[in-house]
């Protein structure tokens, strides 16, 4: 038996990762299983893993993937925002705080994790400082139509439907769907 090469490991990864885009998550967990098998110490292998785990609802699992990419690559950004995300969805807000956080000293520019900051915020009922992290968000990636759902969710939230319509004025250009999503629910608009 010969031993896999590194073309052989990229084609498998990159596999892997298109599979993972058509939602083919049995395929794509195989080949990444596969790679983590000759390269259990992989943390892009994990990440994608994990990332296929969050996607089949599998959230202690990714976590634990999520968990292990860290420990190889600390400095991975991704891994820790996800890692967040995926504390929040288990009801450990706490611990998603801290996760983001860590992230955000790396990296103060992750649009992700202030998003993801903002959601756990506004679960602790912590309304400033999820406006906060949304404000950020925006301001470092206005076009992103991401943060404008983020702030979207926040105003609802709050009760601020003037806002909301503002917001989803812009939403109108960015993700039109979303906005007349909101535009049916709170406006009556079709």
């Amino acid at each position: 038996m010969t031993e896999p090469t590194g073309d052989n490991q990229n084609a498998r990864y990159s596999e892997a990762l298109a599979c993972i885009e058509r939602q083919e998550h049995d395929e794509a967990l195989a080949l990444l299983d596969g790679l983590l098998c000759d390269e259990p110490r992989n943390p892009q292998a994990l990440y994608a893993r994990a990332l296929t785990l969050i996607a089949a609802g599998e959230y202690r699992k990714a976590g634990c993937n999520l968990l292990r990419s860290i420990v190889l690559d600390p400095g991975h950004v991704p891994s820790r925002s996800y890692l967040g995300f995926v504390q929040l969805t288990l009801g450990k807000e706490e611990s998603a705080l801290s996760t983001l956080k860590a992230a955000l000293e790396i990296d103060p520019g992750y649009v992700e994790a202030w998003c993801v900051l903002g959601d756990v915020y506004l679960d602790l009922g912590e309304y400033d400082d999820a406006k906060d992290a949304f404000m950020e968000a925006l301001r470092l990636e206005p076009e992103n139509p991401e943060p404008h759902r983020k702030m979207a969710m926040y105003l609802v939230s709050r009760g601020e439907m003037e806002k909301l319509r503002e917001v989803c004025e812009r939403l109108g250009t960015l993700d039109p769907s979303m906005a007349e999503q909101i535009r049916t629910l709170f406006f009556d608009e079709q």
